[in-house]
């Protein structure tokens, strides 16, 4: 999954967004719409916060301003009845888990902001966690130690309960972790920062390419080797490909239209599977990010 203050996301509607940050921040103007428009969510939902798919079910998720929509199929699919505006999303390596953030919608007896909460139902309902009151983790991701977040401040937990703070001092779009690794990628309006000990501590990744989107390509399940493809995306819907957890990046193909969000699965012969939640659509790549195409022709 986005920050406070300047790294918010603009409140955009879907029809007319892990986890973005301004445009104008950069210095640059969107991508240019395709010509093939996929399916978009419905209106209602507003603009997507994240999005996952799961590597064995195929199942497409995204989280929305309105809640949770499955996504797979050719009309997106809200689940659940309550309604939640999901600012912080993350996946779990159980399918049926997932933690979330943000503000609690009409009806809802969560507080305001609805801090860390979690679902073991595939999102059909959520259980408030900690920090209930007190935080809306804009950025948010899993790791093989917990959870690393960012509500204002860059906190890292265990259990989902108790809370460490880290001395980190920069503003993260994005935080991208995987629950096989320890590894955590972050963007900022400053460049790339990369941590090894699941958020604790921070370093610049000389080189990188200035990125408002992370993503490892996860594999199936927390047994799984510790993923080392990540994918990320320019402001101007450039992708950039990684083999090393996030050291090193290679240009690959363009996203057209405006990102709001992106996933990676591992794929065979080390091309990744990439999943884009744009303005318009849903777009996927099965070419390590060479071409993409409306991921529900």
């Amino acid at each position: 999954m986005t920050p406070r203050t300047l790294f918010s996301r603009p409140r955009l509607p879907l029809l007319g967004a892990a986890l973005l940050l301004p445009l104008a921040l950069f210095g640059c103007t969107p991508a240019t719409t395709s010509a093939v428009t996929p399916e978009p969510v419905p209106a209602s939902a507003g603009h997507v916060h994240g999005i996952s798919v799961d590597p064995v079910s195929m199942q497409i998720l995204l989280a929305t301003h309105d809640g949770l929509y499955d996504a797979t199929g050719k009309t997106p699919v809200k689940i659940g009845t309550e309604t939640i505006d999901l600012m912080g999303f993350t996946a779990t390596a159980d399918a049926k888990a997932f933690y979330a953030s943000g503000h609690p919608g009409p009806g809802s007896t969560l507080p305001e902001p609805v801090g860390l909460i979690r679902s073991l139902d595939a999102g059909k309902t959520w259980e408030p966690l900690s920090r209930g009151g007190q935080s809306d983790f804009h950025a948010l991701s899993s790791t093989d130690h917990g959870l690393v977040a960012f509500d204002g401040k860059l906190r890292t937990s265990a259990d989902g309960l108790t809370w460490a703070t880290s001395t980190a001092s920069f503003t993260p779009a994005v935080l991208a972790g995987n629950p096989a690794t320890s590894i955590v990628l972050a963007t900022t309006q400053e460049g790339l920062q990369r941590s090894t000990d699941s958020g604790k501590t921070w370093s610049a990744v000389p080189g990188a390419p200035l990125m408002q989107f992370v993503s490892f390509a996860a594999e199936s399940g927390k047994a799984g080797p510790a993923p080392t493809h990540v994918v990320g995306i320019a402001p101007d819907g450039n992708v950039h490909v990684s083999t090393d957890a996030g050291l090193t990046w290679t240009p690959a193909g363009k996203v057209e239209g405006q990102v709001q969000a992106v996933t990676a699965l591992a794929g065979t012969a080390g091309i990744p599977g990439i999943w884009v939640a744009t303005a318009e659509g849903v777009q996927s790549s099965s070419d390590g990010g060479a071409t993409f195409a409306p991921a529900v022709p």
